[in-house]
């Protein structure tokens, strides 16, 4: 930037001096126009004939370069200079543009952490985050960023995570809690045990993610990149056409006026307006977005999300918290505490909610080396042996599956009824709580526009109906295994119009393939989840579903923005390419169409990053 603004400034000086004191003689002023334009714009010569010989030969370096230089063959020198100057300030607004919407994807970077406290042999030495191993103990000082994923074993802290979920509310993490890389330790000494290598860590797959977000393109830029592979070689051949057709039959018409109207032709031809602003506007859509603390893997995503018309929601850990409670246990010919004893021994493998509940519940010491032949049935519960008692815990589905009768329950929450031996030995309730943000994120999606918003959970009726009409949800379906909600999602996909969109936001663990089956998978509460980094398209870093409306908005504000572009762009330039071709316009119309059109693009863009500070 400072080298470009640099020859610009100077090759400015020099034109303005060669045309405010216009020599007397004309080989000083000629002379002084070529040094401008060699200044100006050598680089985009030699980029033409390197591209040429690389085999890309119509681009905006080539336009560009055959343009002035025609102008310098029929005697243009002052034109010839000035269109390839306002050519250069046009790219150093580019620049400045895409260097403004970038930071807001790349302050992302500030959270990779340059180095590692290890402790090794009663030493503790700095080094690479990459060369430490799962297991080692690391030390993060007041102030440091935490290098790598782990869990706290000493001390405790206050961390902020603003750089990965955008709040600014520091979080307190102590002994027991699992702490994320790229935050950073505000006021206290705390030790961890590496859980992740730097490669699997949260901040290395944010940044890997971030830094490829603008390779998937959108539909708009699809369009414009093979619009601009048939646009150019076509007005290159008119704008021949143009210099040579008419002087041989039209009478009077000389080939030095209409050699001129071909190069305004080309000139205004460029499609710098459309290549450059489009891309750019996405990238600030994705910058902004990012900063509200929502990753979006590709321009083509947050253009779909745009389109969104059906917003499907799974319910545990999406618009409930997931942290289950027991709430009450009813015990059959066994002890309450027998009871919890078992069922807690029984999931003891499982990671889901309602397994943790059990075993915080019961809170004493679970021996593996008892617990033997498990087997977790997806959608119905868990078998296993647990000293020679075989103990099944699950839903109703999973009794009715071995025949065994159990007590109906109508009370709200989670049942998880236990058999030992196959015979009922109770049951215990489990709660879940909907968070604060739920019903304001299904209020947004609705002032959005949104035409459906649906629930689906394998919870009972009685529960998923509670929650859905506390949200105030359009449908619910309940009781439902892993492969229907999949085969409910494709239902869902019959309700919709042909251009629009289905969402689906899950925790991103359970529901990998529906998040892979949606036309935009939504990972919720995705931080240090490695199945919902890969298996969703957008990732919200914090337990908030509201900020999917906020992404909307920002989606269909840069659409707005993108699709405007493309308006003032083609119009403008069909416009000034007419009335050149018709002689009825000057270079400097030309110039005005290209560069003046390209700067206006630019600025339109650079909208998307103002409305993402709101």
């Amino acid at each position: 930037m400072k080298k470009e603004t640099i020859q610009v400034i100077l090759g400015l000086v020099i034109f303005a001096i060669s045309m405010i004191f216009k020599f007397d003689n004309i080989w000083i002023n000629n002379l002084l126009y070529l040094v401008a334009y060699v200044i100006v714009g050598r680089e985009i010569v030699f980029k033409a004939i390197r591209n040429i010989f690389r085999g890309k030969v119509f681009d905006e370096n080539f336009l560009m370069s055959i343009a002035t230089i025609g102008a310098f063959c029929i005697g243009d020198f002052a034109e010839a200079v000035a269109v390839m100057l306002f050519y250069q300030v046009g790219e150093l607004f580019q620049d400045y543009a895409v260097d403004k919407s970038k930071k807001s994807i790349t302050s992302l970077m500030d959270i990779r952490p340059d180095y590692a406290n290890v402790k090794r042999e009663n030493e503790i030495i700095k080094v690479d985050p990459y060369e430490v191993k799962i297991g080692e103990i690391i030390i993060v000082k007041p102030g440091e960023k935490i290098p790598l994923d782990g869990n706290v074993i000493e001390g405790n802290s206050m961390v902020d995570t603003s750089a990965l979920t955008g709040e600014s509310v520091p979080r307190e993490v102590n002994v027991g809690v699992e702490v994320l890389s790229g935050c950073i330790n505000i006021n206290g000494l705390i030790t961890i045990k590496v859980t992740k290598e730097f490669g699997e860590s949260t901040v290395s797959k944010i940044l890997d993610l971030v830094e490829n977000a603008s390779s998937k393109k959108s539909n708009s830029e699809n369009f414009i990149t093979k619009f601009a592979a048939y646009y150019t070689p076509i007005v290159v051949i008119l704008a021949i056409f143009i210099a040579i057709v008419p002087p041989l039959f039209i009478q009077d018409a000389t080939f030095s006026d209409w050699i001129y109207r071909a190069l305004a032709f080309l000139v205004v031809s460029c499609p710098c307006a459309l290549v450059i602003s489009i891309p750019l506007g996405f990238f600030g859509g994705i910058g902004g977005a990012s900063r509200i603390g929502v990753l979006v893997k590709g321009s083509n995503y947050l253009e779909a999300l745009a389109e969104t018309e059906i917003v499907v929601f799974d319910k545990t850990g999406t618009l409930t918290k997931g942290v289950f409670e027991v709430q009450e246990v009813n015990a059959v010919d066994v002890s309450k505490e027998e009871l919890i004893r078992l069922a807690a021994h029984a999931e003891n493998n499982s990671t889901h909610p309602i397994s943790i509940s059990l075993k915080k519940a019961y809170g004493g010491y679970i021996d593996n080396n008892i617990i033997s032949n498990v087997e977790e049935i997806s959608g119905h519960g868990i078998i296993a042996n647990v000293e020679g008692t075989q103990v099944m815990a699950g839903n109703n589905k999973l009794m009715e599956k071995m025949n065994i009768k159990y007590q109906s329950f109508d009370k709200i929450g989670t049942v998880v009824h236990i058999a030992l031996n196959g015979k009922y030995a109770g049951n215990i309730l489990i709660s879940d709580k909907i968070k604060e943000d739920s019903k304001i994120a299904i209020k947004n999606l609705k002032d959005n526009n949104i035409k459906q918003t649906v629930m689906l959970t394998g919870d009972s009726k009685l529960v998923g109906e509670n929650v859905s009409n506390e949200l105030g949800l359009d449908k619910v379906y309940t009781e439902l295994l892993p492969t229907d909600k999949v085969d409910k999602i494709e239902e869902l996909f019959e309700t919709k119009s042909k251009k629009g969109k289905l969402a689906f936001v899950g925790d991103g663990i359970n529901d990998a393939p529906v998040l892979a089956r949606a036309d935009i998978g939504i990972a919720m509460g995705g931080l240090g989840s490695d199945a919902a980094i890969e298996a969703a398209d957008i990732v919200i870093m914090t337990d908030e579903p509201s900020k999917i409306a906020g992404a909307m908005k920002i989606s269909k504000k840069t659409l707005k923005i993108v699709r405007q572009n493309i308006g003032i762009a083609l119009a403008v330039k069909g416009v000034v390419l007419v009335l050149s071709a018709l002689g009825l316009s000057t270079m400097w119309e030309a110039v005005f169409a290209d560069v003046g059109v390209s700067i206006i693009a630019i600025l339109n863009a650079l909208r998307v990053l103002r409305v993402n500070k709101k």
